[in-house]
């Protein structure tokens, strides 16, 4: 099994990237769409732009994994956090401004770095991520469209 691995997703949301952008960044918003055992929290002010850093932490029992993520690319309808902890590597966003509203692609490129949580990984939580986070697209589709 190779390293890196790519869970890269895809959905159309009837809202323009403007509004989408602002589901993506706006903390209070984001935390409509994320999992509900997944927090984030910011270190220091919160903000979307380059260099800003923040918290995501799984709400597991007994445990509470966490990565620090830095933002790392930002422009106008792209943001891209780069993290370390349990995973390490990126989450991308991206809006793609459509006559009818917006493509927004989620591209989340990691590596499990330690071989004994890659195996659990692999084994119990690859599978569930993946739906996951197709819900959580389905999640911030209602979100935007909402706002719209």
């Amino acid at each position: 099994m190779p390293d890196n691995r790519v869970f890269e997703q895809t959905i159309f949301i009837r809202a323009s990237a403007t509004t989408v952008e602002r589901c993506i960044v706006d903390l209070d918003l984001m935390h409509r769409w994320l999992n509900p055992a997944l927090r984030c929290e910011p270190i220091g002010e919160w903000t979307s732009a380059l260099g800003s850093q923040s918290r995501f932490i799984v709400d597991v029992p007994l445990l509470q994994p966490t990565l620090i993520s830095t933002v790392v690319e930002r422009e106008p309808g792209l943001v891209v956090w780069q993290f370390e902890g349990f995973f390490q590597g990126r989450d991308r966003w991206e809006c793609l401004p459509h006559e009818q509203g917006t493509q927004l692609l989620n591209r989340f490129e990691f590596k499990v770095p330690n071989p004994i949580v890659a195996f659990g990984f692999n084994t119990f939580a690859a599978k569930w991520t993946q739906q996951d986070m197709q819900a959580q697209l389905q999640r911030l589709k209602q979100v935007a469209e909402r706002l719209e």
